[in-house]
């Protein structure tokens, strides 16, 4: 690889290379020693075509979520079989593998902003901004990075766009599948919330056994299904349709018990 090669981004290569060999290296423990990450269908990510893969997930941490997967799908990639073990994996990582992010979120420190270059296609949300409810125009330019970052790779996205679980499927997600119509993976976590600040920087409990599991792609009719099929489709993939709500774990049932319930004191607020 020549030593200035540059991705679509302009992202040089090497240096990417460089940075996520350096946070492979401090973060793997947080999977392997502090807690335990089970891993299911690394088989199937060695069948996925080098582009044109978008990876569908729910969310627990702001980085956490991210950083295990740069783990897994590596790994995968190397003939690991639902394993992390033996980081020589990282050593030579997939490049072409991006993530989709909040951009206050990647602008929010210089860590963040290092993490950004490992593969961040940062977006401005439309619903959010600063910790308030916003309304504002999506902008073509995060719409073009994503479908420029999928014809160029693999790319993870959290279609729901927060961390708190069980909350709408962003529609621009199945816009996106419908425009670039990419193979759809859906991966599903669990255990991040509960060893992880919210973050996803710091351990807040260990011995916390963590999953991720690799589903087999969705089955998408790309010129007839609706918006709202796909999103439908979305949310039984990632565990994220209400229905899912009655097999939550206890920690997880009493944890979003308590955001609804924060939730509602504000809306008696605004209501008064």
């Amino acid at each position: 690889m020549p030593l200035f090669k540059r991705n679509p981004f302009g992202h040089i290569l090497f240096l990417k290379k460089m940075i996520i060999r350096i946070f492979g290296l401090i973060s793997h423990g947080r999977y392997r020693k502090f807690n335990n990450l089970q891993i299911e269908g690394s088989e199937i990510l060695r069948s996925l075509p080098e582009r044109n893969v978008l990876f569908i997930s729910n969310h627990q941490t702001y980085f956490a979520d991210v950083a295990a997967m740069f783990h897994v799908f590596n790994a995968a990639l190397k003939g690991r079989d639902d394993t992390i073990k033996n980081i020589g994996y990282i050593w030579n990582p997939k490049l072409n593998f991006y993530f989709v992010a909040a951009g206050e979120t990647m602008r929010s420190g210089i860590l963040p902003k290092i993490f950004a270059y490992a593969g961040s296609v940062s977006i401005d949300r439309t619903w959010r901004s600063a910790g308030e409810n916003v309304n504002r125009q999506v902008k073509n330019s995060d719409i073009s990075n994503i479908e420029k970052a999928i014809k160029d790779g693999w790319v993870i996205t959290f279609p729901q766009g927060t961390t708190t679980p069980f909350k709408p499927i962003r529609r621009g997600t199945a816009h996106i599948i419908k425009t670039c119509k990419p193979i759809v993976v859906p991966v599903v976590i669990d255990g991040f919330r509960r060893s992880f600040d919210k973050k996803g920087l710091n351990i807040k409990k260990r011995n916390v056994l963590q999953s991720m599991v690799i589903k087999e792609p969705l089955e998408i009719d790309y010129e007839n299904e609706s918006i709202a099929d796909i999103v439908t489709k979305i949310e039984y993939a990632i565990e994220q349709h209400p229905s899912f709500l009655k097999v939550l774990s206890p920690e997880d049932a009493e944890e979003y018990l308590m955001e609804e319930e924060e939730l509602n004191k504000k809306r008696e607020f605004w209501s008064s």
